[in-house]
């Protein structure tokens, strides 16, 4: 009997279950699908964003090792244009790798001047990377070595020339060749002293800095 008791009231518990949730999709079916298809157009979306994102980012990776490949080959003209469409429509971090690169080019075509000027403008775009930006200050500190003054050199890269930045020992060295070149040997004896006396700083950095500091000595400079 208590068997029979216990299919019955299982039986009714379901039948009230079914009513229940008929009662209930009745009500809010429309929410309950508009939610549905809300999910599948969220998840759709995604994988399309996604989709998107990776086939963009093929394509202009496609466009830049394309013109690196002209820059190796020497064709500087086609790689600059390639580079200056990724700067317009490059996809994630083609567009500055492509400015970078554009750059390096102007330098090795012996137009000293505008990759100076595209360098230090990456190096105050503070949209950018903090990283790229003290590269690109480096590579504008570096060219103006060559074609610049001291204070030319101290405006880019001055700033990185501190305890807690890692660019510290190359723009150290930057500001020590500068000037060194001006003839200002004590100043090119300090900065090239605290290159050598920072425990950190990379062996060839540190062996340029020594064989500096001689050089300096030798022609009557600070020791």
């Amino acid at each position: 009997m208590s068997d029979d008791n216990s299919t019955f009231i299982r039986e009714v518990n379901e039948d009230l279950r079914s009513d229940y949730m008929k009662a209930l999709w009745r009500r809010f079916r429309f929410l309950i699908i508009g939610a549905a298809i809300g999910i599948v157009l969220v998840t759709a979306g995604l994988r399309g964003w996604d989709y998107w994102q990776e086939t963009t980012a093929a394509k202009s990776g496609d466009v830049f090792l394309a013109a690196l490949e002209q820059a190796r080959e020497g064709n500087n003209d086609a790689a600059l244009s390639g580079f200056e469409e990724l700067e317009k429509s490059g996809h994630g971090s083609y567009p500055v790798l492509a400015r970078m690169r554009a750059a390096t080019v102007l330098a090795e075509n012996g137009d000293a001047a505008a990759a100076i000027s595209a360098f230090s403008a990456i190096g105050k775009d503070a949209s950018q990377p903090d990283a790229i930006r003290d590269a690109a200050r480096l590579r504008a500190a570096y060219l103006l070595v060559d074609y610049g003054s001291y204070d030319d050199v101290s405006a880019e890269v001055e700033v990185l020339a501190v305890p807690a930045n890692t660019a510290r020992h190359s723009a150290r060295e930057a500001l020590g060749a500068a000037a060194f070149k001006a003839g200002d040997l004590e100043r090119a004896g300090q900065w090239f002293g605290e290159i050598a006396a920072d425990a950190q700083t990379p062996v060839g950095v540190a062996t340029r800095a020594g064989m500096m500091l001689d050089l300096i000595a030798a022609r009557g400079g600070a020791s």
